[in-house]
């Protein structure tokens, strides 16, 4: 169950100048969302919200939203808008929680070990999805997809049918989509050695042209 408790303040929607203002008393503008519910426009602290985000289980974390101090729900974050320039947060979208009820929500993938083929081959991990969309009960949602990737070598790689996940917890994501492979080191060219000294062997047709001048100037004068 969640043990987190954001407290909000319900809240008339209004336009922008109003929004303005309620952003520089130090809140924040958002709205909950829930099945068979209509909207309801709540004012959160932006700092609380930014603190889940950035904790392990980020906008997966589930926590209890105490709304003027009497409706309680279970929530998570459904969306979130930053400052294009400040990168402050600005609003937020909650989405009430049904315990009982399944969600499909997005997993980050967590790589775990160091390949063999970046180890000892000196190969390139590449890691191509770090996130993949999975199927559970709020309370079985993982902080994150662990992946050992230490058996790795070179042009081996693990694809998301390859993923053990707990059989509370389904997979959606394509079972063929690649999550990590490990590529060969690449290859500095080495220079044309050959051509090089041809080259610096070669005279410049220019060069030939000056001397065959020259060469004609001198039998002129000696003629």
């Amino acid at each position: 169950m969640p043990t987190t408790v954001i407290e909000a303040q319900m809240r008339t929607p209004g336009g922008k100048n109003v929004n303005r203002r309620l952003r520089k008393s130090g809140i924040i503008p958002a709205v909950i969302y829930g099945p068979k519910k209509q909207p309801m426009a709540i004012s959160v602290d932006p700092l609380i919200i930014q603190g889940i985000l950035h904790s392990e289980t980020g906008h997966n974390t589930i926590f209890t939203l105490d709304v003027d101090g009497s409706k309680q729900n279970n929530a998570m974050v459904k969306d979130y808008q930053l400052d294009p320039v400040q990168g402050d947060l600005i609003h937020v979208d909650f989405i009430q929680i049904a315990m009982d009820r399944r969600l499909e929500l997005s997993v980050n993938i967590e790589l775990v070990g160091e390949p063999e083929g970046v180890k000892i081959e000196g190969g390139i991990m590449d890691f191509v999805t770090r996130s993949i969309e999975v199927e559970c009960l709020p309370s079985d949602i993982p902080e994150s997809i662990k992946v050992d990737v230490s058996p790795l070598k070179i042009n081996d790689y693990i694809r998301v049918k390859n993923i053990e996940m707990d059989s509370k917890v389904k997979i959606l994501s394509d079972p063929d989509v690649v999550v990590v492979t490990i590529i060969p080191p690449v290859k500095e060219e080495e220079p044309a050695v050959e051509e090089e000294a041809a080259a610096e062997t070669e005279e410049p047709e220019v060069i030939k042209k000056g001397k065959a001048a020259e060469e004609g100037e001198e039998e002129e004068k000696e003629s």
